[in-house]
């Protein structure tokens, strides 16, 4: 499937052949609350209605509001979600995402995007 474009321009979400959902920032973007919500709505729409796992590209993000980091305790379709990053920055930005208590899915910060894909793969704890 070829990407789309979130509203707003800042990213793009993908289903593949797999069955993984991918969410990709453009380079230098700041995540605002409206750049999350958008985002979330094309993974719904994408979605149809079923949950999918989902890894998200930060490494080209700049920053995220505090504003856009309240969204993120919102459900949407991703049954789990992995952050992917490359640098201290990411790292930062990925603990600030993830310190809310109540994320609606596990979500989890890797560096490697096979060690992110194989997190993601796993079958579901139940």
């Amino acid at each position: 499937m070829k990407p789309i474009t979130v509203d707003g321009g800042k990213g793009t979400v993908e289903l593949d052949a797999q069955g993984i959902l991918y969410l990709v920032w453009q380079p230098g973007t700041v995540l605002e609350a409206d750049d999350v919500h958008a985002a979330m709505a094309k993974v719904n729409e994408l979605a149809a209605g079923a949950e999918y796992p989902m890894l998200i590209d930060i490494a080209n993000t700049q920053a995220v509001t505090l504003q856009a980091k309240s969204v993120f305790s919102v459900k949407c379709a991703a049954s789990r979600i992995a952050l992917l990053g490359s640098s201290p920055l990411n790292r930062v930005i990925a603990n600030f995402a993830m310190a809310r208590r109540n994320l609606p899915c596990p979500t989890r910060y890797f560096t490697s995007r096979d060690d992110a894909m194989s997190w993601l793969l796993q079958a579901p704890v139940s």
